[in-house]
């Protein structure tokens, strides 16, 4: 499997290094290059890419607002020199952030992510189970689509769920799994009186809250979660568990 990618970047030097780290990763593909967002605009009107390297910076429209405009989106890897762009990035489901300069070693990381993605959606299915009642000598259950088959997990040994763009990180104790679906998908079928979204990114299981303290919720199996400041509500929902 390949990825046709489009450089866009009003940097020629940048577009120079993109090339030639694509040369070493067999998979990348050269679909096109722009210097302006304008331009991606046009070419993408007329070819279709799988991933394209988009910097933020660029005269007349910048590349998060060529993102936003975008009714149907390729993956996307940003490569920017400013930092502070990062949440926002995320926020449109960017597949990674890519910090100029960068090395071979974090491109063919970011581009191997971006491959995981494309397989995942690539074989992603539309519908989602309903989560089945529980009884009392079996706990309720839900089925994830993960790489190829369809994974029975127990509810009460779902720790946590992590957002990755249209993909979500549906997490145990120690591993997770990943699959091709929305976290909004999972807060509408997780039942409401055992699961909770307490950050844009994640929803958490109640009972495995270990305890809370400012922003931060700390589960007990150590790992520690942001609280949204959208979501402080849900303390009070927390603490009456």
């Amino acid at each position: 499997m390949s990825l046709r990618c489009l450089i866009v970047d009003d940097e020629p030097l940048a577009h120079d290094i993109i090339l030639k780290y694509m040369e070493d990763v067999p998979f990348l593909e050269k679909s096109g290059q722009c210097y302006r967002a304008t331009e991606a605009m046009e070419f993408l009107s007329r070819n279709t890419v799988d991933l394209i390297f988009l910097d933020i910076r660029m005269p007349k429209l910048s590349g998060l607002d060529f993102l936003k405009a975008l009714q149907q989106r390729p993956l996307v890897i940003i490569t920017s020199a400013y930092e502070e762009h990062a949440l926002e990035s995320f926020d449109l489901d960017v597949c990674d952030y890519l910090l100029k300069p960068f090395r071979f070693d974090r491109f063919l990381k970011a581009a191997n992510r971006a491959l995981a993605m494309h397989t995942l959606k690539s074989q992603a299915g539309t519908s989602f189970a309903p989560v089945p009642a529980a009884t009392e000598n079996e706990p309720a259950h839900i089925y994830i689509k993960s790489d190829k088959r369809f994974v029975q997990l127990q509810l009460n040994q779902i720790y946590y769920l992590e957002s990755l763009g249209n993909y979500v990180k549906v997490w145990d104790e120690q591993r997770y799994l990943l699959t091709p679906r929305t976290l909004s998908s999972f807060e509408e079928q997780l039942p409401a009186d055992m699961f909770i979204r307490i950050h844009k990114s994640y929803i958490l299981h109640k009972k495995f809250v270990h305890y809370i303290e400012g922003n931060m919720i700390r589960l007990k199996n150590g790992k520690e979660l942001p609280l949204g400041k959208n979501y402080r509500h849900v303390v009070k929902q927390l603490l009456s568990v």
